[in-house]
């Protein structure tokens, strides 16, 4: 693709500008050929017409795509050129506040004129050990990178930096060095690294000053070799100097200084040793105040004086040498104070007695006349005589002047001999890196010889630097066997050889200065005549005569010739030097010896390696005979032979290149001048790079980057399984044009603009996609929208025709409602007057009807009257009529009924005279009778009712009655009383009277009263509502009051609270704090505890020379010693048997008294155990008389038996007996013999004593085990005899029950079958328990089964997910692990098998023993006839298994070999692994309790002693290995559990069982040895932090940032040079699984070595801790980190690392805490970063992040695709506004090699110390279980 193409509409392009020096425009149309002027729109918004040069018609530069503006290396730009380096570093420098950016090879370093926090030990430590294109660009990467190369290449390096004044390269080189003495140290105690760095002040003392461009320029050059020997640490160094400008001593300009060393010294005069120097204020010398500026600001002279005489005494210059060269440089002060007083033209004089030269001599130890003589004289030598001529005061002051520059030069260079004997190599050096700083290219207004030098010199450096560009450019073409083609780059040899040749610059200078009357316009002259017109670099000036032009490589400099001769020559007088030489003051004639004695040991090399300057450059060798003539050699001569020394020490090294930027000239912070930086870096040599790079292919990809960046613009057909042929093929369809690139054997080369080419297709391919994606979102978008708005618009449709047929029929309700509303209006009114006229009428109705009414009912009453009247009349004439009818009536009834009756009885009489009619009546008599008798009845009951009647109504008269009476006699008790009543109604009317005058006299009182009480009354209202007003503004203020308090009260409450919360964290921070601090002084003291130890080992080496006849033998003092206090009581213990005879007997007395209690407690045991056997037997016995009558009937066979068991009961109770008798002598021998020479462990008795009681140990112990068989043997004859006699034979049973006549044998017999009833149902539950047992099993192994089932298919879950190399190396893996099980299963089974057999055959000899016994008894006690009777049956007798206390014995010869086995040798990942966890623990815990149990504190001590040095030695031995450090850890642990859970302590014994708590030690207290063991388990744990540290840092970096967890996400910039660590996981790489793989593998481990829980948590906090600081300082250290996607990558990991923590169940452990600012940092990256708003987010989302990490994220913040957006600069400033009060720590990276305080929780185990078994695998069958 031709370049042409690129420049089309809407391409930016670089323009120059006189300003800005370039300036962005952009094309407004497509660029044709042959197009005159291109049509530009500034970035301001202003069109430009760009007129092309009609001549090279060369197009502007291309300007690169935002997404590689702040790149960090330049050589990754897309396009190359001038104004893409400067807007790189421009955009690096004050947006992303980045001072250090890659060009190729050269790192280029621009001053901030600020102290920046990027320089600390952290920062060294993040930069250590890594590669230098994997952090961002800076001076430590740079030093890093030529110490690896160093170490790896077996060569030496250079470091070279270089750059203007005030630029920064002293402040490089140091940081450089700095580096070096940090990640090297030192191979010696003596600090040979803080050595290099203190010579740092010395050298910025005298040779550093204040100029107008740096308040600490370099006013020479130096060169350091930093010595390392062959493990690469330094020791030593060497310095050399060069053209040290002397100048300055006599000479300052304007605002600048002379050398800072005497304005130190002026500043510090009014100290006590300065008195002698008679030194004042710096503007009273005149060589101090020529510059008007003595002080500058910020920096105090007199503490930079105490550094200064700091830095000399820890470099070995002592005080007196100090104050000597303090006297010179006062002595060149006052010289320069010396005046001259002219006689005439050619002569001048001292005034007499002059003050200064006076001082001068003085300090200088010389005769004043002579000094003054020869100020103002000089000597003139001829051939034949001698002349002594005065001088002019010109050539006087000349003559001084040049004496002080001397002096000076020779002090500086005796100072550097003296610093470079200090830092002088003890040992020999292996290799070197030498850091040369050295001034740049310089071209001011007037320049003269300095600046000639100066740039001579950098011609140098630069043809060095191209050359060494070159080469590595043909190095890597070779490399990748690309066709070499000679690129063509500027070759500054003409101007080399114009200068240093034959005839050259130098040569002709040199011949003028032999002239005797050479001057420097005929020096002029002779450059003109011989360079002028010949050669192309060498120009006149137009307007001078005496001046020069050279075409340097960065620029055209014009010299002035004025001043060149004489400081050429460096004129000095003979007679002055000679004057100085005889000085009583030693010093000073040691600064003007010969170059032999001068030269420091270091400075005298073979390699000729010299301190050279200006003034005083050495030859490589010295020679005799030539140090007459030193002084003939000029200067120029001088520094060309210098600068040839150091170009061949260059040559033979590997260079790196620093090249130092100043970014204006005013020292702002953080301000770029772009015309400066231009400037410097036309003349520093990047953009020579640059031009060579972009000369050949510089932009280079490798096959899977091109891949991965480019896979887009790739179909899926062109994928091919071969990257390399698939790249091939999409780069010959890209470009068409095969010059544009290369293919390499891994790389693809590419020309200048062709990555710019391909990433213009790759944003056009992607913007066109997302124009696509665009679109149909959009689409869909607009659709989504019409839908919702043709919705929205029915709806408004129907909302609005609703409302408007809502309104109508509101308008139709409204007009009917007004018709309804008049029709009821109208209505009303004509019904109101309606009404009214009714209610008239009607009231005129009812008046009138009530009136006709009323006059009716007047008559109608009067006839109503009239009637009732008549009515009464009538009615009383009608009665009175009636009565007179009635009362005739009756009266005629009566007549006629008189008559009737008489008629009547006249008929009854005739009846009753006649028979018949009598006999009719008595037929109704009996009726009648009988009616008659009911009615008599009847009557009599109404008699009685009436009778009762009657008596209730008497009752009731006479109650009446008496009421009566009652009522009269209180009648007439109230008339009495009445009459006593009106007596007294007279006295009380009386009475009443006067109670009338008394109550009108009361109720005028009264009155008075009451208006007085209302007047109270008022007032007391008043008062109260005064009162109620006053209480209410009490209850007010009393509320407001309460208020407050309630207020203060609960603000008091929350402050406390705060406070409590405060201080608790407070003191949890200091306990935290205290704990680190005291187990960072035990990592401190195990690390000299094993220098320590490394330079016994070294002492030991070189001792143990061995002498002739003598062979010695090694000691193992050493091996036992301990850092603890009971170290020396140890090796006394271990010489006890050597030194018991020559120890005093009073010293063995309490041992003596010791062990006889230990007998003594022995001997008792032992008759407790006797009298408990005899009890047995005693209870045997009776049984056996008990049961001897019912054993009388059995077969014979039986009672021999018994008879032999009664024999054998008598023969154990003899020997008892006799043992009982053999105790008790041993106790009265030990009682009566207690002195100590008897009972002495050497003595005779005492050997007796242990032999007998070993005896008798052992022969209790086979007694014991005889009563134990023969117990058995008589339980196994009662069941076997009783089932057998009972239950055999029924029928005899049968027929003895017959025969049974007497109850005691019924009730014999039942208690028989009662017994074996029982006897069976033991047996029952027996085999019922053994079921179960059996059940119980075969349930656990069919859950053993079960888990063992799901663990394989979780494993192949797991496997099938892997990929197929990592299947089949989990298959193999797990197969191993499976294969192990089952080994160590087998293996158990063996030891069980191979115990049971043991048993079994020591069973098996007692059986046969006991058999022979037996048949031996039967033969003698038994008859013949019984012997053919029934054979002999063997019976079975088992025998019961040792109730063990939890106890090892071991002997104290055997204590050695314990520790070799059980920890020496012991290998975790062999042996180790098939114990339980912490069984080394257990096992020498148990032999510490059977120390204590024989109360022999020697053996727990030695044990102990011993125990803690070799974890030391095996951690010490194998201290890398995570397995064996953390086996030990888990050991160490438990031993120390151990200790607490047995102490005895109760809060220890909260957890233990009964039986636990029986094996608590006894005799000692082991809480000091507790502390020791915490002390140990404490610096294990350190060292397993950093084993696991060292483990996962290799794996970090790549697997949290580098590695694509999420493939896609993030896309590959263009790289430049400096290659990063590809992203892409190669066989090589770590990626997120090795982490997660790693931390299963740790965990897994210290699970397996049974590791405490809490232990665990705390060591995987620490790992996350480790995972969490060094991803997030490596992000904050790389720019090309800091993009959105990487945030979201670093996000995923970390919730993947999250997932991990909660499969373990470790989410309380505190680690995903530790991850927090990671985590911070990724949504740091992810959020939007424009608005306020956005800001005050960040504030508050990033609280675990520091200030000066937000900031620096944002800063570094880079978008990878164009569719990101830059941070703003504004942004970032509100982001520091809003933390400015945040209070947090300044430092930028986190501190990785922070390790979190551990503790040890107490943590008991259940496991019983009697059921621990000793494997056989560990080799300790010395050891007995007790």
């Amino acid at each position: 693709m031709a370049a042409s193409e690129l420049y089309t509409k809407y391409a930016r392009v670089w323009i120059p500008d006189p300003e800005e020096v370039w300036k962005s425009a952009e094309l407004l149309k497509d660029y044709k050929p042959g197009d005159k002027v291109l049509q530009l729109r500034l970035e301001e918004g202003k069109d430009l017409e760009y007129c092309l040069d009609p001549k090279t018609k060369e197009l502007p530069p291309l300007r690169n795509p935002d997404i590689l503006v702040g790149e960090n290396d330049l050589t990754a730009l897309s396009y190359l050129h001038e104004p893409a380096v400067l807007h790189n570093l421009k955009v690096r420098f004050i947006d992303s506040k980045l001072i250090y950016t890659y060009c190729g090879i050269v790192l280029v370093a621009i001053n901030p004129y600020e102290q920046l926090p990027i320089y600390g030990e952290d920062i060294i430590n993040a930069y250590s050990g890594q590669n230098m294109g994997d952090m961002d660009p800076h001076i430590f990467a740079v030093a890093e990178e030529a110490y690896k190369q160093m170490a790896r290449d077996e060569r030496n390096q250079s470091i070279i930096v270089s750059g203007e004044s005030g630029a920064g390269k002293t402040v490089s080189a140091k940081y450089a060095m700095r580096y070096f003495a940090t990640v090297s140290g030192s191979a010696s105690e003596a600090n040979v690294e803080e050595k290099v760095l203190a010579s740092n002040p010395i050298m910025e003392s005298i040779g550093n000053a204040k100029t107008t461009r740096n308040d600490n320029s370099s006013r020479f050059g130096k060169y350091i070799e930093i010595g390392f020997d062959k493990r690469y640490r330094i020791i030593g160094a060497n310095m050399r100097t060069y053209l040290l400008e002397k100048s300055r001593v006599v000479f300052q300009a304007e605002e600048e200084r002379n050398y800072h060393i005497f304005y130190q010294l002026c500043a510090s005069a009014a100290l006590p040793e300065f008195k002698t120097l008679r030194l004042g204020n710096a503007n009273y010398f005149h060589y101090t105040k020529q510059g008007g500026s003595p002080v500058i600001d910020g920096v105090d002279d007199a503490k930079e004086m105490v550094n200064t005489r700091q830095a000399c005494t820890l470099l070995g210059i002592s005080d007196s040498y100090q104050m000597g060269i303090f006297r010179i440089l006062a002595g060149i002060l006052h010289l320069g104070n010396v005046e001259f007083v002219s006689r005439d033209s050619d002569s001048c004089t001292v005034p007499p007695k002059h003050e200064p030269l006076t001082i001068f001599c003085d300090l200088m130890g010389v005769e004043y006349e002579e000094m003054a003589h020869w100020l103002c004289h000089r000597k003139l030598a001829t051939a034949t005589e001698t002349y002594i001529k005065p001088i002019s005061k010109l050539h006087a002051i000349n003559a001084r002047d040049a004496l002080a520059k001397h002096i000076y030069a020779n002090l500086f260079n005796w100072i550097v001999d003296h610093v470079n004997k200090a830092l002088h190599a003890t040992v020999k050096q292996h290799s070197f890196i030498g850091v040369l700083d050295i001034y740049g290219f310089e071209t001011f207004e007037i320049n003269s010889f300095e600046q000639f030098c100066i740039n001579y010199a950098n011609e140098k450096l630069q043809q060095q630097f191209n050359m060494h560009v070159f080469k590595l450019e043909q190095e890597e073409y070779m490399k990748e066997q690309i066709p070499w083609t000679l690129i063509d780059f500027y070759d500054n040899q003409p101007c080399i050889n114009l200068i240093e040749a034959k005839m050259g610059v130098l040569d002709l200078l040199d011949e003028e200065c032999k002239m005797p009357k050479g001057s420097d316009d005929s020096w002029a002259q002779k450059l003109y005549n011989t360079h002028l017109n010949k050669c192309a670099l060498f120009e006149k000036p137009r307007l001078s005569n005496k001046a020069f032009i050279i075409k340097h490589f960065a620029d055209k400099v014009e010299y002035q010739c004025e001043g060149f001769l004489e400081k050429n020559k460096d004129t000095v007088y003979e007679e002055q030097i000679k004057v100085l030489k005889s000085s009583k003051f030693k010093l000073l004639p040691e600064l003007f010896q010969d170059e032999e004695k001068v030269l420091s040991p270091t400075s005298a090399t073979p390699s000729g390696r010299v301190p050279l300057s200006r003034t005083a450059v050495k030859p490589a060798k010295a020679r005799p005979g030539q140090a007459s003539k030193e002084h003939k050699k000029t200067v120029g001569h001088q520094f060309r032979n210098s600068l040839h020394l150091l170009m061949e020490t260059l040559n033979a090294t590997t260079p790196h290149y620093v090249r130092c930027i100043k970014p204006n000239d005013f020292k702002f912070p953080f301000t770029f001048d772009e015309k400066r930086a231009v400037q410097q870096l036309r003349a520093c040599g990047v953009l020579e790079t640059i031009r060579i790079s972009a000369a050949g292919f510089p932009s280079r990809w490798t096959y899977q980057e091109f891949f991965s960046r480019y896979r887009v613009l790739m179909k899926q057909r062109d994928v091919l399984g071969d990257r390399k042929q698939t790249c091939k093929n999409v780069l010959e369809k890209l470009i068409q044009d095969k010059d544009k690139y290369q293919f390499g054997k891994t790389k693809i080369f590419f020309r200048a603009g062709q990555v710019a080419y391909l990433e213009k297709i790759r944003a056009d391919k992607l913007r066109a996609a997302c124009i696509r994606i665009q679109k149909t979102i959009r689409g869909w978008l607009m659709r989504k929208k019409y839908v919702r708005m043709r919705k929205a618009a029915i709806t408004i449709q129907r909302h609005v025709r609703g409302y408007q047929a809502r309104c109508y029929a509101k308008f139709l309700r409204r007009t009917r409602a007004a018709i309804t509303i008049q029709k009821f209006q109208r209505m009303y009114v004509v019904r109101k007057r309606y009404q009214r006229m009714r209610a008239t009428t009607i009231a005129l109705q009812a008046l009138l009807r009530g009136y006709m009414v009323r006059n009716k009912y007047q008559m109608m009453l009067r006839e109503h009257k009239t009637v009732i009247i008549q009515k009464h009349v009538r009615g009383w004439l009608a009665r009175l009529h009636y009565h007179r009818i009635l009362k005739a009536i009756v009266y005629l009834q009566c007549c006629y009924r008189r008559m009737m009756a008489k008629r009547e009885l006249k008929k009854l009489k005739i009846e009753a005279r006649s028979v018949e009619r009598y006999k009719k009546l008595h037929i109704g008599l009996e009726n009648k009778i009988m009616q008659l008798q009911r009615k008599i009845d009847e009557q009599n009951k109404e008699y009685k009712s009436l009778l009762e009647k009657m008596s209730n109504l008497e009752i009731t008269y006479s109650t009446e009655t008496e009421k009566l009476r009652n009522d009269v006699e209180r009648l007439r008790m109230s008339e009495e009383e009445a009459k006593n009543a009106t007596n007294r109604v007279i006295s009380l009317q009386e009475e009443i009277a006067k109670l009338r005058k008394e109550l009108h006299q009361t109720q005028s009182e009264k009155k008075t009263i009451e208006e007085w009480a209302d007047k109270y009354k008022h007032d007391t209202e008043q008062l109260v509502s005064e009162l109620k007003e006053q209480n209410t503004l009490l209850k007010t203020e009393k509320e407001e009051l309460n208020r407050r308090i309630h207020d203060q009260a609960r603000e008091i409450t929350e402050s406390m609270e705060r406070k409590l919360v405060e201080e608790t964290k407070q003191l949890e921070l200091d306990l935290n704090d205290e704990r680190l601090r005291y187990q960072n002084l035990l990592n401190e003291f195990s690390r000299l505890e094993e220098r320590y130890d490394d330079l016994k080992d070294e002492m030991n080496l070189m001792v143990s020379i061995p002498k002739p006849g003598h062979k010695r033998t090694d000691s193992t003092h050493s091996s036992n010693e301990s850092e603890y206090t009971f170290s020396s009581e140890i090796t006394e213990a271990e010489d006890l048997p050597v030194r018991m005879e020559q120890e005093p007997s009073e010293k063995k007395a309490p041992l003596d008294m010791s062990l006889f209690l230990k007998l003594q407690k022995r001997v008792t045991e032992l008759e407790q155990e006797k009298q408990s056997l005899q009890d047995e037997l005693d209870r045997k016995e009776e049984q056996a008389l008990r049961a001897k009558a019912k054993e009388e009937e059995r077969p014979p066979m039986r009672g021999a038996e018994l008879e032999y068991e009664s024999l054998k009961r008598q023969e154990l109770e003899s020997e008892n007996k006799k043992l009982k008798n053999e105790l008790n002598e041993l106790q009265k021998a030990l009682t009566e013999t207690r002195a100590p020479e008897v009972t002495a462990p050497g003595a005779p008795a005492y050997r007796v004593l242990l032999d007998q009681l070993t005896s008798v140990s052992e022969e209790l112990e086979v007694r014991k085990e005889e009563v134990l068989i023969l117990r058995s043997q008589l339980v196994s004859q009662k069941e076997a005899i009783q089932p057998k006699n009972t239950m055999t034979d029924a029928t005899l049973l049968l027929e003895d029950v017959q025969k049974m006549k007497d109850k005691g044998e019924i009730a014999q017999a039942y208690i028989g079958l009662k017994e074996t009833n029982r006897l069976l149902e033991s047996q029952l539950q027996s085999q019922k328990k053994s079921h179960e047992n059996e059940l119980e099993s075969l349930r656990g192994e069919i859950q053993s089964l079960k888990e063992e089932n799901n663990r394989q298919q979780q494993l192949l879950a797991q496997n099938l997910q892997l990929p197929p190399e990592a299947r089949i190396e989990a298959s193999l893996q797990h197969e191993i692990t499976r294969l192990t099980n089952e080994n160590l299963d087998l293996m158990e089974q063996l030891e069980k098998q191979d115990k049971t057999v043991r048993k079994l055959k020591k069973q098996l000899k007692v059986f046969a023993k006991k058999i022979g016994e037996l048949e031996v008894g039967q033969m003698e006690n038994i008859s013949p006839g019984q012997i053919i009777d029934e054979p002999i049956r063997p019976v079975n007798i088992p025998r019961k298994e040792k109730d063990f206390q939890g106890m090892l014995e071991y002997k104290r010869e055997d204590e050695q070999k314990l520790v070799k086995n059980l920890i020496l040798e012991l290998k975790p990942r062999g042996v180790a692994v098939n114990l339980i966890p912490g069984l080394p623990a257990y096992i020498l815990f148990m032999c510490v309790r059977h120390a204590d149990y024989l109360n022999d504190d020697q053996k727990v001590r030695s044990l102990l002693t011993s125990t803690i040095n070799g974890i030391k030695k095996v951690l010490k031995k194998r201290g890398d290995d995570f397995e064996t450090v953390s086996f030990w850890l888990s050991n160490t642990c438990r031993f120390l559990h151990c200790l607490k859970q047995y102490s005895g302590e109760e809060g220890f014994m909260k957890h233990n069982t009964p039986r636990q708590n029986e094996h608590c030690l006894t005799n000692f207290d082991l809480a000091e040895y507790r502390q020791v063991l915490s002390d140990l388990a404490i610096q294990i744990y350190q060292q397993l932090v950093r084993v696991l540290e060292n483990i996962l840092q290799p794996m970090i970096v790549s697997g949290m940032l580098e590695h694509e967890t999420i493939q896609g996400v993030s896309g590959v910039k263009p790289t430049g040079l400096r290659k990063r660590t590809s992203s892409i996981a190669d066989e090589g790489t770590y990626t997120l699984d090795s982490i997660i793989r790693q931390l299963n593998s740790f965990h897994s481990v210290m699970c397996q070595h049974g590791m405490d829980p809490e232990l665990i948590k705390q060591v995987v906090k620490q790992m996350f801790y480790i995972i969490g600081a060094v991803t997030l300082n490596n992000l904050l250290l790389r720019k090309d980190m800091c993009s959105w996607s990487k945030g979201m990558q670093i996000r995923y990991n970390v919730s993947q690392l999250e997932e991990w923590l909660r499969d373990k169940n470790l989410m309380n452990s505190g680690a995903k805490e530790t991850l927090e600012p990671l985590i911070q940092a990724a949504q740091l990256l992810q959020v939007k970063k424009k608005t306020d708003e956005d800001a005050e987010a960040i504030c508050s989302m990033c609280n675990a992040l520091t200030t000066a990490q937000i900031v620096k994220v944002l800063n570094l913040y880079t978008p990878v695709n164009e569719f990101e957006e830059r941070v703003l600069v504004s942004f970032i400033r509100t982001i520091q506004v809003r933390l400015r009060d945040r209070k947090d720590s300044p430092q930028l990276l986190m501190d990785a090699k922070h390790i979190f305080p551990v503790t040890f929780p107490f943590n008991p185990s259940s496991l019983a110390l009697e059921t621990i078994q000793i494997p056989a695998s560990l080799g300790l069958g010395f050891i007995s279980r007790v």
